[in-house]
């Protein structure tokens, strides 16, 4: 554990806010901002929690405080919805009056991301409460269930029962269960209540959520537009794209 003076800490303003990597299906972007969006409704009146998709979280438990973790989405509590009146650019530990992640959700994907070793470990020097790893394809391939809760206890995660999983200190629950989202009938991780009821997604929710992907979609599209563009300039160059790095 790295222990170094609040004072000679770098600023968010500073920190990259995330670390840039793809994700590798949709599923990823999408289940966690619908868990987003679903809490800004079930909490609107609440202003002491922070809800982030993918955003760099800055700890003072690793090899550097310039070094997050990235989960796929993360809450904490006790802490202002919009810090200062602002958005977050990402989060540090240590502009968060010390106050980290209560709850961090990793979602399993095609590509292995050390989720059931390393940052299991992480988590657990960091002080997270409730870690849950979403694993709906591949939790064979770790001998793991495709919906785990584990519950930090004496520094060690142990593996919870239930679904859904009744959340206590967070005063909510999570669980799996179908939902149609943009017409198509999914699974889905909800919020549920104490008594294991599942909080139901909206249709303005789902609206909202259909409007951010299209506008990913068209940037995506956009981006790939503008690289094949390129590459046709610089073929008419003479040059092949594939060989520059």
């Amino acid at each position: 554990m790295v222990f170094q003076p609040l004072d000679t800490l770098p600023s968010t303003e500073d920190l990259p806010c995330s670390d840039d990597t793809p994700v590798d299906n949709e599923d990823q972007n999408l289940l966690p901002n619908l868990l987003l969006l679903s809490l800004a409704s079930l909490w609107s009146t609440r202003m002491d929690w922070f809800f982030a998709v993918d955003m760099a979280v800055y700890h003072t438990t690793g090899v550097s405080p310039k070094v997050p973790v990235v989960p796929d989405a993360f809450l904490s509590l006790g802490v202002e919805r919009k810090k200062n009146g602002k958005s977050r650019k990402s989060y540090a530990v240590w502009e968060e009056n010390g106050t980290v992640p209560t709850f961090v959700l990793e979602m399993v994907s095609h590509l292995y991301n050390d989720e059931y070793e390393e940052k299991m470990a992480l988590y657990a020097r960091l002080g997270v409460l409730y870690y849950v790893v979403y694993n709906p394809e591949y939790w064979q391939r770790h001998l793991h269930q495709p919906f785990e809760v584990y519950k930090l206890d004496k520094n060690s995660y142990q593996l919870q029962i239930g679904e859904p999983y009744w959340m206590s200190e967070v005063g909510i629950g999570i669980g799996r269960s179908r939902q149609v989202v943009g017409g198509i009938d999914q699974e889905v991780l909800l919020w549920h209540d104490a008594r294991g009821r599942a909080h139901p997604l909206s249709e303005q929710i789902i609206a909202d959520m259909q409007v951010d992907i299209s506008a990913e979609r068209q940037r995506a599209e956009a981006e790939r537009q503008r690289a094949d563009r390129l590459a046709a300039y610089l073929r008419s160059q003479g040059i092949d794209p594939d060989t520059i790095t």
